[in-house]
């Protein structure tokens, strides 16, 4: 049997009840197949709305967790009468670009007369620092963002609603111990202050994205919204789902040349209206998530418990495992209003939380307004 922690969930409006037993309000709880279990019993910090104090205690009390969490009797909730809640608050969002596959592909695209990859992208995993506001929980609808443009065949932008908004399949890992401004993390520490994964969608406007990311990167065709899982799979599940990383040419430098044996063997779907249109792996990645974390923290910057970092869009060398449309159909054809994404992924019988969100027309804005 597979089991992976819940953060916060509670009974719907009108009330529920598993035997006798109210769930009156957020809390932690673990899911155990059809069912969530309350782990409140626990301890207090399994009686908060998210999962930050229990990111904060560090491994030893992530592996007491995991040892208590799936034995315990607690009440049960049916997973279909659940809310899902944010499981954490975030305090930073990073997102690299550590698929060689997705990055060639986009450089393809974009620069067909030239090298697909920027000169630094083999030497450092490329990342934006996107905003941590933006983050919300599966089964968020997302509303079609305005920005601005510029059309076809004109010189002149316009501020319009995106013409071209996609989805980007990704594995984000969520930071659970801090670490000390000034001292960065190596590689071999990763275990040390990550507590597990999440399946994301960077929901990207690829007009608004175009017309802004130079010289600085992407913002506003980013920052309206990013879609995350409602579990957190912890690291010690995945073990025996690790692997050995595609080599890498050059050498990474030396501060980045470990955590290659983090690569995680996680199949990935992508279903857009009930239709499956993509299927990879994360463990095509070129920069593992240890060399993420290194990269990250390697001038010195801080960690903070709830800090979430994202791998970048996941594309394989297969066709139909792009994990994007702009991938999937050479830059012709983009989502919808009312449109429907789930993302799925699963580590041989363990299930990754889904992500899932529904297309909404934009926001109608009147004049004066």
């Amino acid at each position: 049997m597979q089991l992976r922690p819940l953060a916060a969930r509670q009974a719907r409006p009108n009330p529920l009840r598993s035997g006798n037993y109210d769930w009156p309000r957020p809390r932690i709880g673990w899911r155990d197949r059809g069912d969530v279990i309350d782990l409140s019993a626990l301890g207090d910090v399994y009686t908060q709305p998210s999962l930050n104090a229990l990111l904060a205690l560090g491994p030893e009390a992530w592996a007491e967790s995991l040892a208590q969490a799936p034995v315990h009797d607690g009440p049960r909730l049916p997973l279909a009468a659940a809310v899902l809640h944010l499981p954490f608050e975030v305090a930073d969002y990073i997102d690299f670009y550590s698929s060689l596959e997705h990055a060639t592909n986009m450089g393809r695209l974009f620069r067909p007369d030239t090298d697909p990859l920027p000169p630094n992208w083999r030497w450092l995993p490329v990342a934006y620092h996107g905003r941590a506001g933006s983050v919300v929980v599966s089964g968020t609808d997302v509303r079609r963002p305005r920005g601005q443009l510029l059309p076809p065949d004109s010189s002149v932008p316009v501020y319009a609603p995106t013409r071209r908004l996609d989805l980007e399949v990704e594995l984000g890992f969520v930071v659970g111990v801090p670490s000390t401004r000034g001292e960065p993390v190596p590689a071999g520490r990763f275990a040390d202050h990550v507590f597990g994964v999440v399946l994301v969608n960077d929901w990207s406007a690829r007009d608004i994205q175009a017309w802004e990311y130079v010289p600085l990167g992407p913002f506003l065709g980013k920052s309206f919204q990013t879609s995350i899982s409602a579990w957190v799979t912890p690291l010690a599940l995945l073990e025996e789902h690790r692997l050995e990383a595609p080599q890498q040419e050059p050498p990474a430098l030396q501060h980045l040349a470990g955590g290659r044996d983090w690569a995680l063997d996680i199949d990935l779907e992508v279903e857009l209206n009930g239709e499956v249109i993509s299927r990879g792996n994360a463990g095509t990645l070129y920069w593992t998530m240890p060399q993420q974390l290194a990269h990250a923290t390697s001038n010195g910057a801080s960690l903070r418990t709830g800090d979430l970092m994202a791998s970048g869009t996941i594309s394989g060398p297969r066709p139909g495992s792009e994990g994007s449309l702009i991938e999937l159909t050479d830059n012709t054809s983009f989502l919808a209003d009312g449109d429907e994404v789930v993302l799925r992924g699963k580590a041989g019988e363990l299930e990754l939380g889904e992500v899932r969100g529904r297309v909404l027309p934009p926001v109608l804005i009147r004049e004066g307004t």
